[in-house]
């Protein structure tokens, strides 16, 4: 795992951010760090990701600030020119892991088979998203999956189906580095300002992580 990853991890969830005004970027990140939580995955899923990831960059350098959805090689090239430190993808694509490690960008892309794993593990890569993990079986499926790589040490983030009411079964897992969570701070809270309300959420989540990471 990269040190950007190790950092972008080590609140035990990364806030999984779809934001439709770049000029909520500041804010929003105000709002996070006052929580405890001073990182997030700004996803490709609206038109303001690249703009916000470029204003948070210039604006609040110390905000750890992620690109998600990334799928091909134009949003790859958006996120290193909006100065993402590091990138997600829902899925495994061969030539935008070959891309990013080609530009040196911390890369974590999507899994959701062991056989993607193993594709994974042959390009080098020890940290993955793992992706929709709700759907496809939960915490005991990532278990299963993840049981043959363990003397790899294998890192996971698990986004899809993760909650506040589940993400303490997902952190008790080894392999789980940390889980991708949308609840902290959803579109429709960001849009309407609810910022008091967000900081509220990041810092029930990280005492939360806290506590599962410590049993």
């Amino acid at each position: 795992m990269t040190d950007i990853f190790a950092r972008a991890t080590a609140f035990g969830i990364v806030p999984v951010i779809a934001i439709e005004d770049a000029a909520d970027a500041l804010a929003l990140a105000d709002a996070l760090t006052e929580g405890g939580l001073p990182v997030a995955e700004i996803t490709f899923r609206t038109q303001a990701a690249a703009d916000a990831m470029a204003a948070l960059r210039a604006k609040r350098p110390d905000f750890l600030v992620g690109a998600g959805t990334v799928l091909d090689a134009a949003s790859l090239d958006a996120a290193r020119a909006s100065g993402a430190r590091f990138g997600l993808s829902p899925g495994f694509d061969h030539e935008i892991v070959a891309a990013a490690q080609a530009a040196d960008f911390p890369f974590a892309p999507g899994v959701m088979t062991p056989s993607e794993v193993i594709l994974a593990v042959r390009r080098g890569i020890s940290l993955m998203k793992f992706f929709p993990a709700g759907t496809i079986g939960g915490p005991s499926a990532l278990e299963s999956i993840a049981a043959p790589f363990a003397h790899l040490g294998l890192r996971f983030i698990p986004t899809g189906g993760v909650s506040e009411a589940n993400m303490g079964d997902w952190l008790r897992l080894p392999s789980v580095a940390a889980v991708g969570g949308t609840w902290i701070a959803r579109t429709d809270d960001i849009r309407d300002g609810r910022w008091t309300a967000i900081t509220a959420k990041a810092r029930d989540a990280v005492e939360a992580a806290k506590r599962y990471r410590s049993v």
